[in-house]
């Protein structure tokens, strides 16, 4: 008995010096790059990734990590690393062949946000990204752990900025079977968004968005409930994802009214994906058994798996008003 609580003793000093060196060992600290490097690797990520480039990712990748070596205490950096990786297989299906080793995307998405996170605590949209790394990566490796400390990863992030983690998290668990609890609470956080935004509860039965149209702003935290220079169709991408998991739980009619909110952009008109879209919309009752599948091409599938889960909010090819 005495030689177990001697052994207990042992293993409980060690935690401990583990512990207090841990809290003695300074964190690392955020500092900006305003090298020419860095400067280069973000012109380069943006116009990247606002022309939909996906072959060019690797290139991209590189400058950045250079750039990030030279300064791994800068959270922007970090944070277009993981975004960089969560785009590289969130649209695989733009590769002729996917490579079984594409699952590594989201360990590197996960290690990116987490520096990014760990730089800048109190910036939600990176928390909510991190989130999302962690779910897909639980997910793919069937690790339940990591699926509970993403759900709570993804918990906190909606606490921080619920207009925007509302539908970072939702989005994320669109991939689940319709019948798991989580897609369902997924799709209740998009409708959990809309009320934000609208200021109101919107009608579930009718969601006509056409009268909170004069509600859109561009500062606060309800920007994101919005198009804007980073994601130019984020409102159209909103209700396409929306829409596709209505279809996905076996609702195409209320589906269909979510889509039709998409065109009441001023600039749908120049959107990339509005053909994909309207073949959604006269589709929907077909694609209520499509949606369960994982990948049928870009119309049968749901906005995550289709091949532009990243573009439809932020490529901006096209002329806009």
């Amino acid at each position: 008995m005495l030689r177990i609580l001697f052994l207990v003793i042992i293993i409980l000093s060690f935690a401990s010096c583990e512990r207090i060196a841990l809290i003695l060992t300074p964190a690392k600290k955020l500092k900006a790059s305003n090298t020419e490097l860095a400067k280069t690797a973000e012109n380069q990520f943006w116009t990247t990734l606002h022309s939909g480039n996906y072959s060019k990712i690797e290139e991209i990748e590189k400058l950045l990590m250079a750039a990030y070596l030279e300064n791994p205490n800068d959270a922007l950096l970090a944070a277009h690393l993981g975004f960089l990786h969560i785009w590289k297989i969130t649209e695989r299906q733009r590769l002729k062949n996917i490579p079984a080793e594409i699952v590594n995307e989201t360990i590197l998405a996960k290690k990116y946000f987490s520096d990014a996170v760990e730089l800048t605590p109190k910036d939600a949209r990176y928390l909510g990204f991190l989130g999302d790394s962690q779910l897909f990566e639980g997910n793919i490796f069937e690790d339940k752990r990591e699926q509970v400390i993403a759900y709570f990863t993804l918990k906190k992030a909606i606490h921080e900025w619920p207009e925007f983690n509302y539908f970072t998290a939702g989005f994320a668990m669109s991939n689940l079977s319709a019948a798991d609890k989580s897609f369902q609470e997924g799709l209740e956080w998009q409708w959990k968004t809309l009320d934000l935004c609208a200021g109101e509860k919107i009608s579930r039965d009718n969601p006509d968005y056409s009268k909170y149209m004069r509600l859109e702003i561009k500062t606060g935290p309800k920007r994101v409930c919005w198009n804007s220079w980073i994601a130019p169709y984020n409102f159209e991408g909103f209700f396409m994802n929306m829409g596709d998991m209505l279809v996905k739980s076996g609702n195409p009619a209320v589906a269909i009214k979510i889509y039709q909110n998409a065109k009441l952009d001023k600039n749908y008109a120049y959107w990339p994906y509005k053909k994909i879209l309207e073949s959604k919309i006269t589709n929907a009752k077909e694609n209520v058994k499509n949606f369960q599948e994982k990948y049928l091409g870009p119309e049968k599938t749901i906005m995550l798996n289709s091949g532009y889960g990243c573009m439809a909010c932020h490529e901006n090819k096209g002329t806009r008003l």
